[in-house]
């Protein structure tokens, strides 16, 4: 993949984080992937992408309670966002 297409998907990955429609999640994604998208990989952006596919009232409760998350698909990510944002952590 090109580092053009890596920038598009990034762009695209950031208006997708941090336009919701709530503005809890807004700010909760919007902030993490403003602060923490550049840097990414190929690897850790497809995880990122496939978490915002979530719908949101699925999203919140496993940021605000990781005991709620299904499975490890999203714990590792999950908790990054859980302590980039300085909550408790499981």
């Amino acid at each position: 993949m090109t580092s053009v297409d890596l920038d598009v998907r990034r762009r695209r990955a950031a208006y997708r984080a941090a336009h919701r429609g709530t503005k809890e999640m807004d700010w909760l994604l919007g902030k993490y992937a403003s602060a923490r998208l550049e840097g990414m990989s190929e690897a850790e952006l497809a995880e990122f992408e496939d978490l915002l596919a979530a719908p949101d009232p699925d999203l919140q409760l496993w940021i605000m309670d990781p005991t709620a998350i299904p499975d490890d698909r999203y714990a590792a990510l999950i908790n990054t966002l859980r302590a980039f944002h300085q909550l408790p952590q499981s």
